[in-house]
């Protein structure tokens, strides 16, 4: 498993005030807001986004703290400061990361035969167990070709997108937490993703009247298999206290059956796929 992550183009070359400003505005603070949380002078922030005073090392990070800044921005404000960045980037096939690979790969297997996922900052697919292959049968075998983005094979028109029974519900779904993970990130890659799949044609037959039912508690991803219409939760783990950029930018997308026809359903295909796969 491996991943390459660049660099925000837009935050290269600029001032650490500059950075530091649009960082706060993004989080829709005012100075008063950011000096009063950071426990210093407006006067002295003011100073420093201005470029009038040149903060510590400390200060950077401190402010960085206050903004909830990603692991890898907080790299790019320190050596916009003048400073070495802090955390390190590794792939995930480096040494230093085999305890969190394995636990990744512990995850995947353990949450059989239910289908899981592990995917970077940009959705692309780094690791997956056996049932994902269920979900992705019948796929354009271009849309598999690595590195293999999970929006991408999901809403495209010959990715998974014409057997999401509920698929305008599950669309939203994806992009409003794309468009809060450009908010959190600022990624300008993840801005164009978002307009690419937002270009993507409805299939047909899509109902354009669908509706969340008024006892849901989430949005399911509902299905359509050779078996039925399957029905599925999703939910998202993260490390939890990460210090590399690499490990604090993957999650696991795991899946749960949303009722009790998807998980016998989901048990009899897993069964299926592994005895194909034995033969």
């Amino acid at each position: 498993m491996s991943t390459n992550l660049a660099a925000s183009p837009s935050s290269q070359a600029q001032p650490f005030g500059a950075l530091l400003r649009e960082w706060r505005q993004r989080r829709r603070l005012s100075q008063l807001d950011l000096a009063m949380d950071a426990d210093i002078s407006t006067r002295h922030l003011s100073y420093v986004e201005t470029g009038r005073a040149s903060p510590s090392r400390a200060m950077v990070l401190h402010l960085a703290e206050q903004l909830d800044v990603p692991l890898r921005e907080r790299n790019t404000l320190l050596t916009a400061a003048g400073y070495a960045p802090l955390y390190p980037e590794r792939k995930l096939d480096d040494p230093a990361l085999d305890v969190a690979r394995q636990t990744v790969d512990r995850l995947l297997k353990a949450h059989e035969p239910h289908p899981a996922l592990a995917i970077d900052r940009h959705w692309n697919m780094l690791a997956h167990n056996q049932p994902v292959l269920l979900l992705m049968e019948g796929i354009a075998p271009e849309l598999m070709q690595p590195p293999v983005n999970v929006l991408r094979v999901s809403l495209h028109p010959q990715g998974v997108a014409p057997r999401i029974v509920n698929l305008l519900g599950w669309r939203e779904h994806l992009f409003e937490r794309l468009r809060h993970q450009i908010n959190v990130s600022a990624d300008p890659v993840l801005v164009e993703l978002l307009k690419e799949l937002q270009g993507y044609p409805v299939p047909e037959g899509v109902d354009e009247h669908e509706h969340i039912p008024a006892n849901a508690v989430a949005v399911p991803l509902q299905l359509r298999t050779p078996a039925g219409v399957l029905s599925f939760l999703s939910t998202v783990t993260v490390f939890g206290t990460p210090i590399d950029v690499t490990l604090s930018e993957l999650a696991l997308e795991t899946f749960f059956p949303a009722d009790d026809f998807t998980a016998q359903a989901v048990r009899h295909m897993s069964d299926g796929l592994a005895a194909r796969q034995q033969a």
